[in-house]
């Protein structure tokens, strides 16, 4: 047997490997929340953040295009936790995360974390210090629930600000 008859051989091919295949096969998630304010006239979704002409047409997006989206999203979230929470210990947050059974995206920023905690947990808890977090001075006066709201409206803010400055066409 030849060397070339060994090249070729089933067991000695490496199956070919697309890395455009292998993002496809991998489907990014719609960040919908069930939510959408964009049909009562919003360019910016109230729940999830995306811009109406990327719910129009997320379902044609390939997976780069839906990613791009999902990653400006969590940039401006954590921009707006980080203004309001500082993370003093992550694996306390996770690990409350987990203990209460409090749905998260482990491969997300620890802050998109605290939002989903405070989605979830805000009127029952009374810190944030048992899962690792401190509320910085200028929210301090603020409960949970309004801490939960005014981030969720900075959010929404920063996301129309961006729209406006980066698509609006007006």
């Amino acid at each position: 047997m030849s060397n070339s008859d060994n090249l070729n051989s089933p067991s000695s091919r490496v199956p070919y490997a697309d890395p455009l295949v292998e993002q496809q096969a991998v489907k990014v998630k719609t960040p919908c929340i069930g939510v959408c304010s964009t049909g009562i006239g919003g360019e910016v979704c109230r729940g999830c953040k995306r811009f109406i002409h990327e719910i129009a047409g997320w379902n044609g997006y390939d997976n780069t295009a839906k990613s791009h989206v999902i990653n400006r999203i969590s940039v401006l979230l954590v921009q707006v936790v980080q203004s309001r929470i500082s993370i003093r210990d992550v694996s306390k947050l996770e690990a409350g995360l987990k203990a209460y059974d409090i749905r998260y995206q482990p491969s997300a920023d620890p802050h998109a974390w605290v939002l989903d905690l405070l989605k979830a947990g805000a009127s029952q808890l009374d810190s944030l210090s048992a899962f690792g977090c401190e509320i910085k001075s200028s929210s301090k006066k603020l409960s949970l629930p309004e801490l939960r709201d005014v981030i969720d409206e900075d959010f929404y803010t920063l996301s129309e600000a961006h729209y406006e400055r980066y698509f609006d066409t007006k």
